[in-house]
């Protein structure tokens, strides 16, 4: 699991960080987002749609975890 610290980042840079790391990690892998900004709760799961990615869920608060398909 590659964790991505966006604590008091706010909108958009939560989901322009997690678009950079997911490039370099390989397929199957799950990204871990902590995220403090209230958007990323929308913004994150959004983003997985757009870009076919997997929300795995949100664990624990602030925490978006995110499996890369291809």
């Amino acid at each position: 699991m590659i964790e991505l610290d966006c604590r008091g980042q706010k909108c958009p840079l939560p989901v322009i960080k997690l678009a950079q790391t997911i490039t370099k990690s390989e397929v199957g892998d799950v990204v871990r987002v902590l995220a403090d900004d209230p958007a990323a709760a929308n913004d994150i799961p959004a983003w997985c749609r757009m870009k076919h990615q997997e929300f795995v869920g949100s664990p624990e608060p602030h925490t978006f975890d995110v499996r890369r398909l291809s």
